[in-house]
């Protein structure tokens, strides 16, 4: 049924798309950004993101302010058991924008910022599968509060997802390269998006494969019958993406394997819409649980 929740639901869902889409590329050229060559190729790749990165962070206040708005619950809930990560992704991230301005107004001390960008991206980028991994392993709750420990978030698990969004945001990174620039950059976006895919396509496995062993209904939802006839076409889809992203560069192609790219960390998005439907808080908390009250109407 499609009420009020499950369209909020919708719009938080779509606003963190966007965000994976708008701000995973240029958070993956500032974790690529120390293989560069230091003076042309480095100021290739800080401009072909200068006119986007900077309102990219606009659907991750929307998904925060929806979150809060929509799911009061769910906001009181998981910031208590996150502020570590979620501390550590906006602190990267205001660095990374510090550095990307400074870079340019300070020439004599750029590689001090080009360092500072590299940082901050790739502390904002490991904080976000952090937390990802974190909301996935489960978050105790008692009641209506957080329960958990200061460090429940820290985990092998959580390590895991947070290496392996690195490996993800680098590879778009490489795949915006391939269709922005030119000459020699390009050349090297192309070798990083090759070897990048691969590992990409490891990391989703090992991620998939230790998702299965948190919760006995993710085991349940992926491998009982007959859903895991629908559930098999999510890794047997993400085998056909891959194989037409190596195709798409050994063709030379510019936009395809950015495309391509995209629609790898769709079906990611997908298998975990698969997970964890309809829980706000997996296995915890369902949308309906967290949904803010509906406004009681006064008589006068």
């Amino acid at each position: 049924m499609i009420d009020l929740t499950v369209i909020w639901a919708a719009i938080i869902g779509f606003a963190i798309v966007a965000y994976v889409v708008m701000d995973g590329f240029d958070l993956g050229i500032g974790i690529l950004f120390p293989l560069f060559r230091v003076g042309p190729d480095r100021d290739a790749a800080m401009n072909s993101i200068a006119p986007v990165w900077d309102g990219n962070e606009t659907w991750l206040v929307m998904g925060g302010g929806g979150l809060l708005a929509a799911f009061p619950l769910a906001y009181a809930i998981i910031l208590p058991a996150l502020y570590a990560p979620l501390t550590a992704m906006l602190l990267g991230l205001v660095l990374r924008g510090v550095a990307f301005e400074f870079r340019w107004r300070d020439p004599g001390h750029r590689r001090l910022w080009d360092a500072a960008f590299t940082l901050g991206s790739m502390v904002a980028t490991f904080a976000q599968g952090l937390t990802l991994g974190a909301l996935l392993q489960g978050i105790t709750v008692e009641g209506r509060a957080y329960a958990g420990g200061w460090w429940e978030w820290l985990s092998p698990f959580s390590l895991l997802t947070g290496f392996a969004l690195m490996v993800g945001y680098s590879l778009l990174g490489a795949c915006w390269l391939n269709w922005k620039t030119q000459g020699a950059l390009q050349r090297q976006a192309v070798t990083y998006a090759g070897r990048l895919g691969i590992a990409l396509l490891l990391a989703i496995g090992a991620v998939s494969l230790a998702t299965l062993t948190l919760e006995p209904r993710y085991h349940e939802r992926w491998l009982s019958y007959p859903g895991i006839l629908a559930t098999a076409q999510v890794p047997l889809a993400t085998i056909v993406v891959t194989a037409l992203f190596y195709r798409s560069l050994a063709r030379k192609r510019e936009v395809q394997p950015f495309l391509w790219a995209l629609g790898l960390f769709g079906l990611c998005l997908v298998g975990l819409g698969v997970s964890i439907w309809p829980d706000v808080i997996p296995a915890r908390v369902t949308i309906w649980e967290a949904a803010a009250p509906i406004a009681a109407s006064c008589s006068c």
